[in-house]
């Protein structure tokens, strides 16, 4: 799935030639159709001659509202630069021109429109040798000119198999497992609620999934799919995705905020990058000047800080640190740009090399421009890490795979992982690490013992008289696959974290301990025990004196030990019950059961319940009517 956006001076037709290609006009509000003139993001779709079906993106051109522009264009795959024939290169050209080459825009091509008015076909090729000129050192230096007439419909089909060509030399997006989805439209609809709208990138989305928006931190859950108004169980990366999310209000999400899922990204009020200003700036930018700062459909206002220079000149690139005024997401790789705010102007842009810098830098510190051109370049270990984090926990070889790295890169840079701890060995044992052994990143590995120690907590407040909580319970809330699971537990286990008994889980230092009043209850309960030891209260008779909470932990406690489901006995009385027996078979060989009842001066309902016991355990085996010692 691919997005193209559109870029170009207003009223160059980018609205119609969508709508001609489309069939669908992307003005949607009044106030653009009757001003003839595009303000917020307007979107379409196209089905290509190879079936690959298309968004496109209708970004506004107008100077007024470049920064609606600069909300569309940053997730999309290839761009339409629109020029219209009888204009040429125009100022607004020139600045979403200028934003196409700072995002980096991976493919593209340019649209000379409205050739109908300009049928001079001389007119036309020193139009492109004008527009050859002012693309020469961007990304769209050999970008195909294609001409075309919404109104009379020539040279539609040209651009449609051009635009066709172009996207499949260029790869499909990646699927990195963290799915995000910056917000750029967001509103409600009768019988279905909150509903918004973006690119999505990194990741899918599917129905049913639990996913929180950022930076708010609101949770909902997704409700319904929609690309291109159909419906979809499953949104893939690249997608112009519409996501209908239950459980929270329309109006408190914005534009510009971001739908993930839980625990994967972290909000950023600080990012380091490599800037690049304009040479077409108006102006050198200083060390604390106050900008505009953009990434994805989000903006807010940032200081600048200039690190190891005091001042850039227009055309020079330079690193910085941008200490942000509200909260947002972003990664490492994402492309941004700069404005000012007043006098309002592009200033530049560039990309996000740290999103989580650990703090403000010292300016003219040289160690901390060489790390930052070491994160730009990206290390082998910094690729797999990024490999790595996408995936949470998986084997060694399914982060390599997802690196792309070269076998010999990639053994290095795990070496360099496992070694600085950025990498946690979740299968250790007495084999060497191989292409399976199970991994997770520290991040992550923090966020599982956390959510461990979170829900055993939990259940240890609710319940504190059971040992612990039900390993398959705790599976069930940590939705982990069984592997990673049984391994998080065996870690954290050998840690001395958490502890295991059998079924249960409990965390480490944690002891059934009754309060004064259960004390009383139990001491009480015991005296009866002790006044008829080999007839004693039956497990329903316990639970109806202490209650079933403190007859189950007498018996976690091995105070009491059941040997069946209604008799019960002190385990000081049942030691003593069981060295008998072994004595008396000793010498006897054998014993039926109603010397057992004898031996005991009890019932047939406890004589009974104990060999059948013993007998389950392995200590007798039943020979007729008689019981002997196992071998």
């Amino acid at each position: 799935m691919r997005v193209i956006g559109t870029a170009g001076h207003v009223d160059h037709g980018k609205s119609t030639l969508i709508a001609a290609l489309t069939g669908t006009h992307p003005d949607r509000l009044k106030e653009e159709q009757a001003r003839e003139m595009t303000i917020e993001l307007g979107f379409g779709w196209l089905t290509l001659p190879n079936g690959e079906e298309v968004g496109i993106v209708d970004v506004p051109g107008h100077r007024d509202f470049i920064e609606n522009m600069l909300s569309g264009i940053g997730g999309i795959d290839a761009a339409l630069l629109i020029i219209a024939a009888d204009e040429g290169v125009m100022p607004q050209t020139k600045e979403h021109l200028a934003i196409l080459d700072l995002l980096q825009i991976p493919a593209g091509l340019i649209v000379l429109t409205k050739i109908d008015l300009a049928s001079d076909s001389t007119w036309l090729d020193l139009l492109e040798a004008d527009i050859r000129g002012a693309v020469s050192d961007t990304v769209l230096r050999d970008a195909p000119i294609i001409r075309v007439s919404a109104k009379n419909k020539i040279g539609l089909e040209d651009l449609i198999s051009t635009l066709s060509k172009i996207l499949e030399e260029k790869p499909a997006r990646l699927d990195l497992n963290r799915p995000r989805l910056p917000i750029d439209r967001v509103f409600s609809m009768s019988g279905f609620g909150t509903v918004v709208t973006g690119t999505l990138s990194d990741g899918h989305l599917s129905i049913g999934d639990d996913v929180e928006i950022l930076p708010s931190g609101l949770k909902g859950r997704i409700r319904g799919l929609q690309t291109h108004k159909k419906k979809e169980e499953r949104a893939v990366p690249g997608s112009r995705t519409a996501v209908n999310i239950s459980g929270v209000d329309t109006e408190l999400i914005q534009r510009g905020e971001v739908v993930v899922h839980p625990n994967q990204y972290q909000i950023t009020r600080r990012v380091d990058a490599r800037f690049r200003l304009l040479k077409e700036a108006s102006a050198s930018i200083k060390h604390g000047d106050e900008v505009k700062f953009f990434v994805g459909a989000s903006e807010t206002i940032a200081t600048l800080r200039l690190l190891g220079i005091e001042e850039l000149a227009p055309g020079e690139e330079g690193w910085i640190q941008l200490e942000l005024r509200n909260p947002l997401v972003t990664v490492r790789g994402d492309r941004y740009i700069l404005r000012r705010p007043s006098p309002s102007e592009t200033l530049g842009g560039g990309v996000i090399v740290d999103h989580q810098p650990k703090g403000r830098h010292k300016r003219f510190n040289e160690a901390v421009l060489k790390s930052l051109e070491s994160l730009e370049q990206g290390s082998p270990a910094d690729i797999l890490f990024e490999a790595a984090l996408s995936l949470n926990a998986a084997p060694i070889k399914e982060i390599i795979t997802r690196s792309r790295l070269e076998a010999s890169n990639a053994e290095s840079a795990l070496s360099e992982l496992i070694q600085n701890g950025q990498l946690i060995i979740l299968e250790e044992g007495d084999q060497a690490i191989t292409s399976n052994t199970l991994v997770v990143p520290i991040s992550h590995w923090n966020i599982l013992q956390q959510k461990v120690f979170q829900i055993i907590d939990t259940y240890h407040q609710a319940y504190p008289l059971r040992r612990g909580l039900p390993r398959e319970e705790l599976k069930s809330k940590l939705k982990l696959t069984p592997r990673v699971f049984n391994a998080l537990i065996h870690k954290m286990v050998a840690d001395h974290s958490i502890v295991e008994y059998s079924v249960l889980i409990a965390n480490a230092g944690h002891e059934i301990r009754f309060n004064d009043v259960e004390q009383a209850k139990v001491k009480e309960l015991m005296r009866k025990f002790e006044l008829n030891p080999y007839a004693a209260p039956s497990i329903k008779e316990c639970q109806s004196e202490v209650g079933e909470e403190i007859t189950n932990a007498l018996i976690e406690l091995k105070e009491l030990i059941a040997v069946s489901q209604d008799v019960i006995f002190r385990k000081s009385d049942y030691d003593k019950m069981v060295e008998k027996l072994r004595e008396t078979l000793q010498q006897k060989g054998q014993i039926s059961l109603g010397e057992v009842r004898d031996l005991f001066n009890t019932s047939r309902k406890y004589a009974q319940a104990l060999l059948e016991h013993l007998d389950t355990i392995g200590i007798t085996i039943r020979d007729g009517d008689f019981r002997k010692l196992r071998n």
